[in-house]
């Protein structure tokens, strides 16, 4: 009988698992994996009976690839990630990935301080609100302001409002 500690699989010994159970250990589909066999960035470590068979390497990969995913990273940058011939080329696809974030968290905070504004504005309509249709149109133009910037990180406007009051 396996004790709760034990990682034997299916497939027999402690080094293999089916693609099932190397599926269940991260909530996934099995055609999941099978999909990520076909991009190239997956391949089992042995076909036993026609059957795949994957070991502890597999789950780091999975779990890289996981984790790419949720970093952002599409299956195509993941899979130039991993197959990288160099350190060299790996920083550049990284560095190039990590700016894509930081202007994607930028939009993304700029939204959630509209979010904020509408949530706390004191007028009636907060879209009439003349600080929200600032921070509208600066969303549109691409960019807020160096001083829609300090309001939107400390509250406060540079004629004195803070967030959620339209008022002096």
């Amino acid at each position: 009988m396996k004790s709760s500690g034990d990682t034997l699989g299916t497939a027999g010994t402690a080094a293999e698992m089916t693609i099932g159970e190397l599926a269940g250990r991260f909530g996934l589909a099995t055609h999941v994996l099978r999909h990520w066999e076909a991009m190239g960035l997956l391949s089992p470590a042995t076909r036993v009976n026609g059957r795949r068979r994957y070991t502890q390497e597999h789950v780091a990969r999975v779990a890289m690839i996981v984790g790419g995913k949720s970093g952002g990273l599409s299956l195509d940058q993941l899979r130039d990630l991993l197959a990288a011939r160099s350190p060299g080329d790996r920083r550049a696809l990284l560095e190039r990935h990590r700016a894509e974030l930081e202007r994607r968290i930028e939009r993304i905070e700029h939204s959630k301080a509209m979010i904020e504004h509408a949530l706390s504005c004191d007028e009636h309509d907060f879209t009439r609100c003349p600080n929200f249709r600032r921070l509208v149109d600066n969303l549109a133009g691409g960019r807020p302001s160096p001083a829609d910037r300090a309001w939107l990180h400390h509250g406060q406007a540079q004629d004195g409002r803070t967030r959620g009051s339209s008022r002096t």
